[in-house]
This record gives C-alpha cells, sequence and structure tokens, in this order.
C-alpha cells in the first residue's frame, strides 16, 4: 500500500480599482522546502509560530523549492485570521491590502510565520498587478493536503 501526501495551493487576488472595475485571477503557488519542513515541524511539535503573514513584492522570477524569501518584497501584513482557517485538509489564508499599503507593480507573493523574515511556506507569481493609491488588493490563499 502506498499513500503519498502532497502539498498544493492556488491563489485568488482580487483587485479592486479605486474606480470599482474589478481584476480577479486565481494562480498556482509552490510549497517549498522550508514550507514542506515547516508543515513537518508542526506536525511533532507546536514550537514554530504558525503562518500569519503575506508580503507582496515586484519580482517577476518563477518560484522555485529552494526559495526562502520573495526575489523583491514590498509589504507585508498580517492575515486576517492568524494561522489560516481550517477546513478539512485546507488551510486558507486572507489578507486586504486597502489603499495605500502594498502600492506598486506587484508580481509576487509569500506566505510567511514572522512579521519580518520568518520561514516561508508557499511562493507565487503573477502577471503585473498595477496596484494604485486607492486601489485595495484582496488575496485568498489556499494551501490543501492531498
Amino acid at each position: 500500500m502506498q499513500d503519498f501526501i502532497k502539498a498544493v495551493g492556488q491563489v485568488n487576488i482580487i483587485h479592486t480599482k479605486a474606480d470599482g472595475s474589478v481584476v480577479d485571477c486565481t494562480i498556482p503557488n509552490l510549497v517549498v522546502t522550508v514550507g514542506k519542513n515547516f508543515i513537518a515541524s508542526r506536525m511533532a511539535s507546536a514550537g514554530a509560530a504558525v503562518m500569519g503573514w503575506i508580503e507582496v513584492g515586484t519580482g517577476g522570477t518563477a518560484p522555485v523549492v529552494g526559495d526562502t524569501t520573495l526575489q523583491t518584497a514590498l509589504y507585508r501584513k498580517a492575515i486576517t485570521v492568524s494561522g489560516g482557517t481550517v477546513a478539512g485538509s485546507a488551510v486558507t489564508y486572507s489578507v486586504t491590502l486597502n489603499p495605500g499599503e502594498g502600492t506598486g507593480s506587484l508580481q509576487e507573493a509569500g506566505i510567511f510565520n514572522a512579521g519580518a523574515a520568518g520561514t516561508m511556506l508557499a511562493r507565487t507569481t503573477f502577471g503585473t498587478i498595477a496596484k494604485a493609491a486607492g486601489d485595495t488588493v484582496t488575496i485568498n490563499w489556499t494551501v490543501s493536503l492531498i
């Protein structure tokens, strides 16, 4: 009998522009090696801090399993529910970047367990989101064990 566990995820990004128009996209992510190590450590002990921040950046280089940071970090914000919301074998992390937060040409995002530095669980890149000062961006990131 074989049973393999794999961590996979997807990110839904909703960009609401100041004029009220909305752009919605869903993209895959990569659970990185240090993220998989984090999952294993949490199974053995609750010693490591929970994932509680999403960071956005302007780097467009595709994620690789050895990533530990974003390529070009811009802004990090605490997620709505520290540790995420669990449903079955999936955890959803959500954050809203309000007007004035994370303004710039966003191309990447990651989930972290600290407000600065910390362990990265997953990273994704996407087509440029030109977040103007008056725009809002909501990120809903689901990581599932399948």
